[in-house]
């Protein structure tokens, strides 16, 4: 009798959700959760999810045994089951496709979930973000996170890149600001990282082309729908490159991102209600160009308020890439208000060569990008203008001294870049576990 069972057992084919299509009208076991239920007298319908995909199970009354449907009736919301039934295409459901469901297995039992299918406030939600992440949006949003993930490794990849890890303990700031969460490093200071950039120039004098991809930590006291204090970033550096170059490059990975999205999210753009149409806008290329000094004037034409020489706030990047109807890069912004490390125009004393990528749709800056400066003298007067200790540098500086080459590279926020990709309202809700100015839990 045993062994009977064991070989029905063996014979019973166990698969993913996601798998479903191949398996159109074959008996199949899969394991799964309850979303959420509803019962039409003869036919219970249950909505079920495994951690692949979401679709529904229907279980009909008189194909059943009694136990069996009574326990599709009472099973409990988020109660984990075996399944076992024959897959069918279902027209309706963005999946495609449903189980016709034979027998139910209880696995673990589930009572009184707080998270229920009524509305409820984010930051309910967020204070339950461990039980959150099961729903269908915040699921759809980390499976496209994913998915930018695995596109950013296979673009540089194929781009001849290799992967260097910078540390995520550091004893300086790069970006020279005090904004830094403080720590101590035995009997010394040290701060979480901001940012692996000055690292991954001396990885490209090394190996040419690299990147990093990592979590950057800001202490900003910030509470804008943009900023975290914990993001992934990712950050290419590129030896013997200028800045043209590097815009190119930056262009065709966006673009490279956005299409990988398109292609591989199809069902998790439809639970978001992406539109798709508006993110294909986006892949083509090149990207508009303009100068800081000719974005200042579009600005003033169009009634804002600013003067030469100031950082560009939300309203201002929301118009600017709106104006374009697309991504736009603004070329060369005053030296003032960007770090020590950008080169210097070479015709201008007043602004440095970078560019910050500006996505439309309200979401302001993407990627931040610069051609780096490869004077030593300049560098070192830099280094002490700013204020930073050249002890913390000196290891910086000899990058200068040793066969310096033109070099450029930028950074790309993950969470800011993932929320435009997918068209929610807050960076918050593109990480799986938040950090906020109020929030440290779960």
């Amino acid at each position: 009798m045993l062994i009977n069972r064991y070989r029905e057992e063996l014979g019973l084919k166990q698969i993913s959700m996601i798998d479903a299509p191949k398996y159109v009208n074959e008996k199949v076991k899969i394991g799964v959760w309850l979303t959420n239920k509803r019962s039409s007298g003869k036919i219970a319908f249950l909505q079920l999810r495994d951690g692949t995909a979401f679709f529904q199970g229907v279980v009909v009354k008189n194909n059943v045994s009694p136990e069996t449907f009574e326990l599709a009736k009472e099973v409990k919301q988020e109660t984990s089951m075996w399944v076992t039934g024959i897959v069918h295409e279902d027209s309706r459901s963005h999946f495609g496709y449903e189980i016709e469901i034979d027998s139910i297995e209880v696995v673990g039992e589930s009572h009184d979930y707080p998270i229920t299918p009524k509305e409820h406030g984010i930051d309910f939600l967020m204070d339950h973000r461990h039980l959150w992440l099961r729903s269908s949006r915040p699921n759809a949003i980390m499976r496209i996170r994913n998915e930018v993930i695995r596109a950013s490794y296979e673009f540089f990849n194929k781009e001849g890149f290799i992967k260097l890890d910078a540390p995520i303990l550091t004893g300086s700031a790069p970006e020279g600001t005090t904004e830094l969460f403080h720590t101590t490093y035995f009997d010394r200071d040290a701060y979480l990282s901001q940012s692996g950039q000055l690292y991954e120039e001396a990885g490209a004098e090394a190996f040419g082309k690299v990147f990093s991809f990592g979590p950057t930590f800001r202490a900003e006291k910030s509470k804008t729908r943009r900023h975290l204090m914990e993001f992934w970033q990712i950050e290419p550096e590129m030896a013997f490159m200028h800045q043209e170059e590097s815009l190119d490059i930056q262009e065709r990975y966006v673009a490279y991102l956005v299409q990988s999205v398109i292609d591989n999210c199809k069902i998790e753009l439809k639970t978001l209600d992406r539109d798709i149409d508006t993110l294909k806008k986006y892949t083509v290329l090149p990207y508009p160009r303009i100068s800081y000094d000719e974005a200042i004037d579009l600005l003033k034409k169009n009634d804002f308020d600013l003067e030469w020489g100031v950082d560009f706030g939300s309203p201002e990047e929301t118009f600017l890439a709106d104006h374009f109807d697309k991504p736009v890069f603004v070329l060369n912004y005053p030296k003032s208000i960007k770090p020590f490390y950008m080169k210097p125009h070479p015709t201008r004393d007043d602004v440095v060569i970078c560019a910050d990528l500006l996505a439309p749709e309200g979401y302001g800056e993407i990627i931040g990008g610069s051609e780096r400066a490869v004077d030593y003298d300049y560098l070192y007067d830099q280094v002490v203008k700013t204020g930073l200790d050249l002890k913390e540098y000196g290891w910086y500086l000899d990058l200068r001294k040793y066969g310096s080459v033109p070099h450029a590279g930028f950074g790309m926020g993950l969470e800011r870049a993932l929320t435009w990709i997918t068209g929610e309202d807050h960076v918050r809700e593109a990480i799986p576990f938040p950090r906020l100015l109020n929030r440290i839990y779960p």
